[in-house]
Parts: structure tokens; sequence; C-alpha cells
């Protein structure tokens, strides 16, 4: 056992060595991590990027195509043979058919290899010819980015921070009166075990749809093959001064520490922790419509969301120790098109007050961050009305319910996001004197010219800060 983890461990470096070399010396590799919570919009956020990389008419902020130097960009193998390919065709096909339609979410990990071909700039543009560049897009959910918090936390910490966070929520009422009837130091009964996991994973699925955000374990929402297996059979139950022996209570506490062992380690190791650009997206008006406590926590899980990351600069050293540092985080506001234009300021300030935090200690840590408010497809369009004598700002698009035609006013943003904030963080339950909402649009019908890609908003602007720098 001892021989096989050197050897695993030796074969790890000695891979990590050859990726340096040949990202340094022949063809740069970028592995670009996009996740993001609930209803973010990765998919859609991967496919139009490509897709606007591939035809780069409406991408004037990335500065190596506004100047000409990408000469090509095409679509390669991954070279990872054991990870799903992400399914770009699929998803371009159901956003731009005569019906378009929102594809289906992320619920695994994807990785899709996009290379461009790109000539140099400056001195070197005389004497090099183009070069090839590979991104390589690794899609993950966000609620297993979450779970890489759990790694410093035993059953004891987790439990105590899960029970007090989800003590006033309505969702948990179900959860919590079954506990409260639970001896946690009684034998073991699969059973009782199976009905505990059973209703916290109903717990955490509501907490989800209601726009709560730190929604952990991240299995417990996305199983696969997992589903049914002890690993997934556990949950929070209070301390106790000492658990008997095969007790309820000790149980829950080894599948919480092979829940850690055997699902969080291997992502972290096998792809986490090779990532160098990050892109968190974030649904903050879907949590500004929930309400305060949906604000607070998105903000608490954003901060948490950082402790995951090695951020800093990369190196040729770092490469041949075996590891990768995430030299750039984007963390975006996606669905800037449900908001006309003149209130994308308020939502990239309160995007930037949400991630302050973690901002700032991946910063002090030498990595670059950025909060910007983007649409990845736009749905809507803008327009003014006259209600009630005022004019209003709006936006038009077909509602994704009913397929109708609607001209929709979410309600103005406040311009100091501490409006939002302060209430959030001092136990709010409601918004005193605003009313916000939101909206659910289907995807426009496209018709696309020629070298144009889908339309966005500062998709470009998004691309330039990712990778610009390697371009």
């Amino acid at each position: 056992m001892v021989l096989s983890q050197i050897a695993d461990g030796i074969w790890r470096q000695v891979e990590a060595v050859q990726d340096t070399v040949s990202e340094t010396f022949f063809e740069p590799v970028i592995r670009l991590g996009v996740t993001g919570l609930a209803r973010s919009g990765k998919t859609v956020f991967i496919t139009s990027l490509v897709a606007n990389l591939m035809d780069r008419g409406r991408m004037p902020a990335l500065v190596a195509a506004s100047e000409g130097r990408i000469e090509a960009a095409f679509l390669q193998p991954q070279p990872d043979d054991t990870i799903p390919r992400f399914e770009y065709e699929a998803h371009l096909g159901a956003l731009t058919a005569g019906s378009p339609s929102w594809p289906d979410s992320t619920r695994a990990v994807s990785e899709l290899r996009l290379s461009l071909r790109v000539r140099p700039k400056g001195l070197l543009s005389g004497l090099q010819g183009p070069r090839t560049v590979h991104l390589d897009i690794v899609d993950y959910p966000g609620e297993w980015l979450l779970d890489l918090a759990l790694l410093d936390l035993s059953y004891d910490q987790w439990s105590a921070q899960t029970l007090g966070r989800i003590a006033p929520r309505e969702q948990a009422r179900e959860y919590l009166a079954l506990v409260a009837q639970t001896d946690a130091q009684a034998p073991l009964e699969e059973p009782q075990a199976k009905a505990l996991a059973h209703s916290f994973a109903a717990y955490l699925t509501q907490a989800r749809a209601d726009g709560f955000s730190d929604c952990t374990p991240g299995r417990f929402l996305l199983p696969g093959d997992l589903a049914g297996s002890p690993v997934l059979t556990f949950a929070p139950l209070p301390a106790s001064s000492a658990d008997n022996r095969k007790s309820l209570r000790r149980e829950m506490a080894r599948r919480y520490e092979a829940y850690k062992r055997e699902v969080v380690k291997p992502f972290f190791r096998d792809h986490f922790a090779r990532i160098d650009r990050q892109v968190v997206l974030v649904d903050a008006l879907g949590a500004i419509n929930a309400g305060p406590p949906a604000v607070e926590d998105l903000r608490a899980a954003m901060s948490e969301t950082l402790a995951a990351f090695r951020p800093g600069r990369n190196s040729f050293l770092t490469g041949l120790l075996g590891g990768r540092r995430v030299e750039k985080i984007l963390f975006a506001a996606t669905k800037a098109d449900h908001l006309h234009h003149s209130q994308h300021a308020q939502l990239t300030a309160i995007m930037e007050a949400l991630t302050r935090d973690a901002r700032e200690r991946a910063r002090f840590a030498g990595a670059k961050t950025q909060a910007l408010a983007i649409a990845s497809l736009r749905a809507t369009t803008e327009a003014t009305m006259t209600h009630e004598g005022a004019e209003l700002n709006v936006v038009r698009g077909t509602l994704l319910e009913t397929g109708k035609q609607a001209a929709f006013y979410p309600g103005d943003l406040p311009d100091d996001p501490g409006a939002l904030l302060n209430p959030a963080r001092t136990g709010a339950q409601k918004w005193l004197d605003a009313d916000y909402q939101i909206m659910r649009f289907a995807p426009s019908p496209l018709t696309l010219r020629p070298g144009d890609g889908p339309p966005h908003i500062r998709l470009d602007r998004a691309a330039e800060f990712l990778i610009g720098d390697r371009l």
C-alpha cells in the first residue's frame, strides 16, 4: 500500500514536469475552470465563449481579436480521455435552433479544448510565426467547489456550523424535527440513517431552489452513481461529550470522513488543483430577489469559496513541484440582460461588495481578481415605457413559462451596495423599502452574420481578463 502511494506520487510529479516543460517551450496551455452556484449559467457561458472565440466579430475588448492577431480557432480532442467532453455542438444547437431553448445544466465534470493560432506582437512579430495556444475549459458544478471547504472541518465542526446556519430556515423544519426525535447515541440502524440523509438532502434541494448558496455536501444534490451509497448516507447531528461505540452518530462521523477522503479529495487532486484561471459565475439577481438571508448566505459562500483556491502566480518551479496556482479569478454576476444597461454599474458594484473578502485574500496572495456584470447570451432588448407619468427603463423578452412577449421592470438597484449587504448581515428577513423581482426569459431566436458569435454583454471583457495576457 505504501509503495503504491509512493509510486503514484512520483508518477504524478513526472507528469507535472512533462506538462510544464511542454507548455513552457512548445505550445502553452491555459486551464480555465468554470463553475458557479445554482442557475448561474455555466453551460451557456462556456458555449457562448467558445462560439465567440471561433467567430470573433462581437469581441472588440479582446485585444488579440481586435488587432486581428488570432488567425484561427478550432476544437481539438481534449487531453484527458477519462473526462466526458463538454457537449458544445449540442448546446450551441439548442441555443441557435429555430425555437431556441436553454441547454441542460452542469451535473458532472466535463472538458473541452479550443486551440488558437495567434501571431505575436511587438518586436517578436517579425521574427516568429504564429504559435498555438490551447485553452482547456474545465466545467464543474459549483456545489463541488463549496465541498472543498469541508476538507478543513471535522464532523463535529461541520455539524455545528450547519445546524446553526439552518436553524431559522423554514426549509429545514422537517429535518430539524427528525433530528429532535433521534437518539444519536443509540446503535446504528440503517433505515434511520437513510431517513436522516434523505430528509437532509430534501432540505438542501429546497434551500437551493429558494436561492440559498451554501448547500453542502454538494453530491447530495448531484449524487450520480453514488446515489444510495453509505458515503452519501450521513447528516449533521448535535454534538455530545463522547460517542458510543457503533452508535448512529459515530457512524455518521465515519461516513463524513469517507466522503471527504473518497469524493472530495480526488476531485481536488485530479481536477481542481490543475486549474490556473478560474471563473465563478453568480446569480446575484436571484439572491437579491430571494431576500436578505439569501444575500448574506451568498456573501459567506463567496468568501469560503476562496479557501479552496491556491491563489498566486505560477512559475516554472511551481509546475515542477507538482501543483498550480490560480493566477486569475473572475467573479461574474450573470443575467445582466435582465436589467437595463443603466443599472449594470450598480450590479457590478454589488458583485464587488459581495466578493470583497474573497478578492482581497486572493490579491494578498498575488492573484489578480475582477468582478463583472455579464450576460453570456443576450435574451432581451431594452426599451423605455411611461408608467403613472414616470419613464421606466425596461427590458423586453419572451417569458420562459408562457412563451409570451413581456416588458419587465425589476426595480432600481441601490447605488450603495451597503443598502443590500447591511440588512443581510444584521439578519433582516425582508427588504424594508424595496421590492426586487426577477423573470425567467427564454433565449431569443438568433440570426447571426458571418463572423459573429452569439450576442452577449461584456463576454469579451471577461475573456480579455482571463486569457488576454497569454495571447
